[in-house]
């Protein structure tokens, strides 16, 4: 098994976590993103909009993080990620959407003007962060509910739809917003809970000039939308 990525990659960790989490490692190719070799005709072959991660496995090839991780889940032994439990796993599959749709845009928004935007030299739009921060906010304020009375995001137990959230919330610390997250109690011990992990521990550590991850201290380096 092959995943050509970068650690720093949000996407890429998504990949990167749903493997420790099933006690799975694979060669990580590294494809230099800030050199940028995503858009060179090698990578452009695999993936043809020049994103990362792509999973490989004897000659097989697979794009798009979420779907490389449900892809692992069934692929590789327990432990399950994805609920057997019909009811269950479409929960799980609620708060992907949920993730995808009404949280990471948010998210990406703050990440992007006040990391990325940062490292290439350019003033953040701070009128772009007060967008995110206001769609982060209202994701959490459900997430605050649901957490209220379960440990994980969509239910007693750890799932995709936990491991999703983690890289933007990462990276979210690292542009010290994380407020956006600790300010409410359950959603706080959930992140606590979940960055703790020594899976997580895993994969952040496989960023080069990293500082911390589960206390909320974020990479020293820029993020990597791709």
């Amino acid at each position: 098994m092959k995943v050509y990525g970068h650690p720093l990659s949000i996407y890429t960790r998504m990949v990167l976590m749903t493997l420790a989490e099933k006690g799975h490692s694979a060669e990580l190719v590294v494809v230099d993103i800030l050199a940028g070799e995503n858009h060179g005709a090698e990578h452009l072959a695999r993936q043809p909009w020049g994103q990362v991660p792509v999973f490989e496995e004897d000659g097989w090839q697979l794009y798009e993080s979420r779907a490389i991780c449900r892809y692992l889940d069934a692929r590789l032994p327990e432990p399950a990620l994805i609920p057997a439990d019909p009811r269950e796993r479409a929960r799980m599959e609620q708060w992907i959407s949920i993730e995808t749709a009404n949280f990471s845009p948010g998210a990406m928004k703050i990440i992007a003007q006040l990391l990325f935007s940062r490292y290439r030299g350019h003033e953040p739009d701070l009128a772009i962060v007060a967008e995110g921060r206001e769609s982060v906010r209202r994701a959490v304020a459900v997430m605050e509910r649901e957490l209220a009375s379960h440990d994980f995001i969509s239910g007693d137990r750890f799932t995709l739809a936990d491991s999703v959230f983690m890289p933007f919330i990462d990276y979210l610390a690292a542009a010290g917003e994380l407020s956006l997250i600790t300010e409410h109690a359950h959603t706080a011990a959930w992140w606590r809970r979940i960055s703790e992990r020594p899976t997580w521990q895993q994969v952040i550590g496989k960023a080069a000039g990293r500082t911390s991850g589960g206390a909320g201290r974020g990479a020293a380096a820029p993020p990597m939308p791709t």
